[in-house]
């Protein structure tokens, strides 16, 4: 069986179990950054280039707060979306999103990282492939990158908002969620998400500059979970057109399982 057949029979959310244990496992992973910040100077430093976070579903700024004070203090110029709460998908929220784009590859005078947490992923994947000239790479936190909405517990929610097909599927985007934009991608995914079941989130296909990366984590702590956090500085912190797969060092291997993804 293929990965990608395998994702389509398996197109279900996570159990109910992981869901209701999101807020405590979140909270843990929060504390857990804290207790660990002072040692976070030691990651990898940035280049100074531009890096743009975009929300989860329901979330604003605030939610990514502590991920771009640290990128901030990494050396990049980082900055959130300043569009309020992720909730509606419609083709002015997109044009503002472009806008984001705009403003921080301007100011910086280069391509710009995009990092987003859960809808903001499937967001800043959709926004490479309409500027991939302004987008250096793309980093996803348990985004729901496939192109079947059952593989999250947000479904209903999400459709009750923006209906079954929002109006920006109505034009050519957001048609092919699951394929890659055409910039080095990296998906950052736990098999213990409770709200986008972890196959929901695995890059598919054979591209050498397209990757997965599981952690330990919960879906709402991804932003904050040391482990992603460490990930997410190290794709960073790569030189710009010099692009290499993850590779965890031995002493962190522990909290990145090397399991196949299939």
């Amino acid at each position: 069986m293929t990965q990608a057949t395998a994702a389509r029979v398996d197109a279900r959310p996570p159990s109910r179990i992981l869901a209701l244990a999101e807020p405590g496992r979140a909270m843990g992973e929060l504390a857990s950054f804290y207790a660990l910040r002072p040692f976070m100077s030691l990651l990898p430093r940035g280049d100074g280039h531009g890096v743009l976070v975009l929300p989860g579903f329901m979330a604003s700024d605030y939610s990514t707060g502590p991920l771009r004070r640290l990128l901030c203090d990494l050396g990049y110029d980082c900055a959130g979306w300043n569009l309020g709460r992720n909730i509606k998908v419609d083709q002015a929220r997109i044009e503002a999103m472009l806008g984001c784009v705009d403003e921080v590859y301007e100011r910086t005078g280069r391509p710009i990282s995009i990092v987003g947490w859960s809808l903001g992923g499937v967001f800043a994947r959709e926004l490479a492939k309409l500027a991939p000239e302004k987008v250096r790479q793309v980093i996803s936190l348990g985004s729901p990158i496939s192109d079947d909405r059952n593989h999250t517990n947000a479904r209903r929610l999400f459709e009750y908002l923006n209906g079954k097909e929002p109006e920006v599927m109505k034009g050519d985007n957001f048609k092919k969620l699951a394929e890659a934009p055409p910039v080095p991608t990296t998906s950052i995914l736990t098999r213990t998400d409770g709200v986008v079941h972890w196959r929901g989130s695995v890059q598919e296909g054979d591209r050498e500059d397209c990757e997965n990366i599981e952690v330990l984590a919960s879906h709402c702590g991804l932003g904050v979970n040391p482990a992603a956090v460490y990930a997410i500085a190290d794709r960073l912190a790569q030189k710009e057109g010099g692009w290499k797969p993850f590779n965890a060092p031995l002493w962190a291997r522990i909290v990145f399982p090397q399991r196949s993804l299939h």
